[in-house]
Parts: structure tokens; C-alpha cells; sequence
């Protein structure tokens, strides 16, 4: 089964879980880097299907005015935020490939009452996106699990308006792996499948023709906060397997790290 059709069905499955009474999603998006204040105002029904690792809006230097564009919205955490920080005249815009989150986001839109957010269904490797329309782009650990970073990037410089800036949060690896831990990394598909080394991240964003990329943080995972993330039966983002109780009882660090990046278009 190919990595994207193991993504589809792992977010479709989430997008289907109803645990609005539940506090896993607070905790969850606590733990990744959302405060009190970012959190203020959004539903349970938001904060329960979140699956990123980190919080792209925090480094994204928000305008009022601007438009905003999210790659992979889920159930919309990141675009709700970017349209609060943009205001009534600007827009925050959510491409994602699963149709049940599209559903989800715009359920949660008319509930909530935000008014300057879309939400559209899309590869992002190739967005249903106006060239050059977007001031800044996000995303929340969704580039790694494309099989093609390439034409991810290509695509976001293609939507971003001259001097438009791309902010994102992802998984990358620390070092070079194994073939039988890169079947293994596969079978967690849903957050680090596709997951490339820094270095080979940052060459790709640059061959798109990012200037200014620059790391803003970097956290390598202890095994126990990976087994957080990825184990089905916590708050984490679900996408756990059989093999990830492996993960259970080890210590140190290990060779998955959270980043904070961005880059500018010329």
C-alpha cells in the first residue's frame, strides 16, 4: 500500500473520531507548542482531530489583510488561528486531501462563526490555488508525508506572492536510516513515513527557489514523546501500529527531530 493511501485512510479514520467531550485535544496541542491564549475560542471538535508537531502561526509573523494559505488543514486548528490573527480583511485558505477533514473544517467554521476561512480539497502537490495570490504559506508536519517534497515546493512558490513567505513545522530525521527502518518508519505512516533528513529538507526548499531559509528551532524526540505522538491508544495524532509499542520503555534520544523553518520568495 502506497504511503498516500495509508495517509488517506489514517486521517480519514481521525476525521471520523468523535471525542469533543474529551480532553485529549487540549493536552495534545498543549504538549506541541499551543498556548492558552492561541487555543482560546476553538472547539473541542477542532483541538481533538489536530496531528501536527508544532505550531507554524507562532513563526508565520501574521498581518492583518493578508491571506493566508495552510497545506494539509486537517480539521482546520492552524487556518481558524491564521484568520483570527488576519482579520475580516484578510483570509486564511485550507488545502487538504481527505475529504472527510475538508467536511469536518467547514462544519467547525459555521459553528464557530469564522467568516474569512475556506476550506479546499487538494493534493499539495498540485493546490486548486491562484498563482501568486498568497501572502504567506503554512504547515503542520503534512510536507513530509508527501512522496514528492519536490513538487510540494514548487507548488508553494508557485502560489506565493513575490516576497511571500512560507513558515512550517515538520518531522525530519537526524541521520540517515536503515532500509528495515524505513519499512518501519512506513508502517507509522500518518506522521513520519516520508520523513527526509534535515539537510536534504532544506536543499529541497532552496532547488524551489526559497531564499532566506532558516531553521528557527530544532527538537529531537525522546522515544517517549515519539511513542506520545504516534501511539493510537494516547492523545497523540493517532497513527500508531502494532510496531510502535516497540517504542514503549526505550530511553534517550531518537533519530526524529520537530523543526521550525522559513523562507521567502523572492
Amino acid at each position: 500500500m502506497s504511503v498516500r493511501k495509508v495517509v488517506k485512510e489514517k486521517y480519514s479514520k481521525l476525521a471520523s473520531t468523535e471525542r469533543q467531550d474529551c480532553e485529549c485535544g487540549k493536552e495534545y496541542v498543549s504538549k506541541i507548542g499551543y498556548s492558552s491564549e492561541t487555543m482560546s475560542g476553538l472547539p473541542a471538535e477542532v483541538l481533538s482531530v489536530s496531528a501536527g508537531c508544532g505550531n507554524p502561526t507562532a513563526i508565520a509573523d501574521l498581518k492583518k489583510g493578508q491571506t493566508v494559505l495552510d497545506l494539509g488543514s486537517g480539521g482546520g486548528i492552524d487556518v481558524f488561528i491564521a484568520a483570527r490573527e488576519v482579520g475580516p480583511a484578510g483570509k486564511a485558505i485550507g488545502v487538504d486531501a481527505t475529504p472527510e477533514m475538508i467536511w469536518r473544517a467547514r462544519k467547525s467554521a459555521k459553528t464557530i462563526g469564522v467568516e474569512n476561512a475556506e476550506f479546499r480539497l487538494g493534493e499539495i502537490e498540485c493546490m486548486p490555488v491562484e498563482s501568486g495570490s498568497i501572502d504567506v504559506a503554512i504547515s503542520n508536519c503534512v510536507i513530509n508525508l508527501s512522496p514528492d517534497k519536490d513538487r510540494v515546493f514548487k507548488e508553494v512558490f508557485r502560489v506565493l506572492k513575490p516576497g511571500g513567505k512560507l513558515a512550517v513545522s515538520d518531522m525530519v530525521l537526524t541521520r540517515d536510516v536503515s532500509q528495515d527502518e524505513r519499512e518501519k518508519l512506513k508502517t507509522w505512516a500518518s506522521c513520519i513515513g516520508g520523513a527526509i533528513k534535515l539537510e536534504d529538507y532544506l536543499e529541497k526548499m532552496k532547488a524551489a527557489g526559497f531564499v532566506g531559509v532558516k531553521v528557527e528551532s530544532e527538537h529531537v524526540y525522546g522515544f517517549d514523546e515519539l511513542y506520545y505522538l504516534l501511539c493510537s491508544d494516547s492523545c497523540g495524532c493517532g497513527c500508531g501500529s502494532d510496531d510502535v509499542g516497540q517504542l514503549a520503555g526505550m530511553t534517550g534520544k531518537s533519530n526524529v527531530a520537530t523543526v521550525k523553518i522559513v523562507a521567502f520568495k523572492p
